[in-house]
């Protein structure tokens, strides 16, 4: 058997590439268990609400958007725009920590239960696999038999499937960009229409497929930096899917051995083909694969199940639980302080943002009274979903604004909005070169004060 071969040489080898440098396709065995079947649960939920989040809309704005093109970001049903650039940089901050912890406290968790890539291959392709060509044994006879019918409408037929699923996926996450209706609108107008919006559809589809029709493990071992980032966060108390030495080895089948058959079910499962019994490795994604088998094994020969679990290095050298420890302690306090400036600064986030910048060309013009003026743009973003009524008022007697349009201006639910303004001071009243000066905008039931320099003649007092 492939996984025998050099079995001691796990640090120096990588399970899907043979010594000459070749992909090293595998074929691992069709899971099932109670971990097994605890995952798809989970799957189902996380699936449905990814392909359900960008059908959910509140006030006729999506629930999720992450619009890059037009710097339109919606997260839970709250609009961010570029200017709250803040608040994004903290909630990928806090992600961050979060996984960091995770990895800390839990290892590699999240790849074999919430990452879209393992839940995609393992819980979706991966199943079309196993139902269109067989069990491991089935499909490897498959790939190494001749061209035939049978052969040609099973590869056919699970290739015409990754791709219709591949496609779901791609549109699926176009419209988490630009919004279901912008992507339905991409769709039937067709791409003639819309050729860059079809393009890119092509493109996410097409990685998508490629991901897992070929791909496979090596994103998770190979591409993905996370497994690399494992080895640097996890402590002797680390969860993880671990095997107990302890009481496994020394391994066989002979009497004073330890509860280890040496069967390698646990390896032939793995859908990244490493043995867990080495240790900690980065190409392990915690998919629990290894319990399940390990587990069914134990019970066909008598013995106590949890021979590979879920547990850490220090519960298992001691007998112990996995707890606490001060690296631990240290990451919660850390997201629990990110948290908490993320909520305050949420809570006190004004409802319109705006600036005001100067109009390019002349410096200043001189009315015929002898007034200097200034052109400058005022630019405002709605935050909220209601319109807003907008008065800008000059916090000085001596300073005359004019707003094009009118003085008091409607800004829709979620509007951006560039409003041109002219103020006009008399050369008495300017301090000198630029004069600064103070606007009030009153946006609903909010104010807030705005500053300019205003540009004239120098003058000499």
């Amino acid at each position: 058997m492939d996984f025998l071969e050099h079995a001691e040489d796990y640090r120096s080898l990588l399970p899907n590439v043979t010594e000459d440098g070749k992909r090293k396709w595998l074929y691992p065995l069709k899971p099932s268990g109670k971990w097994h079947k605890r995952r798809v649960w989970v799957t189902g939920i996380l699936l449905s609400f990814f392909f359900a989040m960008p059908l959910f809309r509140v006030n006729g704005e999506p629930f999720f958007l992450l619009n890059f093109l037009e710097r339109k970001f919606i997260l839970f049903g709250v609009i961010f725009w570029p200017q709250d650039t803040i608040y994004l940089l903290l909630a990928a901050l806090i992600f961050f920590v979060f996984i960091i912890l995770f990895t800390v406290a839990f290892g590699r968790i999240w790849c074999g239960w919430a990452c879209p890539q393992t839940l995609f291959m393992e819980m979706v392709f991966r199943k079309i696999e196993y139902a269109i060509e067989g069990n491991a044994s089935q499909q490897k006879l498959l790939n190494k038999r001749s061209w035939d019918v049978d052969k040609a409408w099973r590869k056919g037929l699970k290739h015409f499937l990754f791709i219709a699923i591949s496609l779901a996926i791609g549109h699926t996450a176009m419209a988490y960009i630009v919004g279901m209706d912008e992507m339905k609108r991409i769709v039937w107008e067709g791409p003639a229409a819309h050729l860059s919006g079809f393009i890119a559809l092509l493109a996410f589809s097409s990685v998508f497929y490629l991901v897992f029709s070929q791909l496979r493990e090596i994103a998770c071992t190979i591409i993905c930096p996370y497994g690399r980032l494992q080895g640097a966060l996890i402590t002797p108390d680390t969860f993880h899917v671990i095997y107990d030495e302890s009481r496994g080895e020394p391994r066989g089948k002979k009497e004073g051995s330890g509860d280890c058959v040496n069967c390698f079910k646990c390896v032939a499962s793995c859908p990244t083909g490493i043995d867990i019994r080495n240790g900690i490795q980065l190409d392990c994604v915690n998919c629990t694969a290894c319990i399940d088998a390990c587990d069914d094994i134990m019970r066909k020969v008598g013995k106590p199940e949890g021979l590979v679990r879920y547990g850490s290095q220090q519960s298992i050298t001691h007998g112990t639980k996995p707890k606490m420890d001060a690296r631990k302690w240290g990451y919660t306090g850390v997201l629990s302080v990110l948290v908490g400036i993320f909520v305050v600064l949420l809570a006190t986030r004004s409802a319109v943002e705006a600036t005001i910048t100067k109009i390019p060309g002349k410096l200043y013009t001189t009315t015929q009274e002898g007034n200097i003026q200034n052109l400058y743009k005022l630019q405002v973003i709605n935050k909220t979903r209601d319109s807003i009524p907008l008065t800008l008022n000059p916090d000085d007697s001596f300073v005359g604004l004019e707003l094009a349009g009118g003085g008091t201006q409607w800004l829709g639910g979620s509007e951006k909005r560039d409003l041109i303004f002219m103020v006009t001071v008399a050369p008495k009243d300017l301090k000198g070169h630029t004069t600064p000066l103070s606007f009030t905008l009153q946006a609903g039931g909010e104010s807030q004060h705005l500053a300019i320099d205003f540009a004239g003649p120098m003058v000499f007092k």
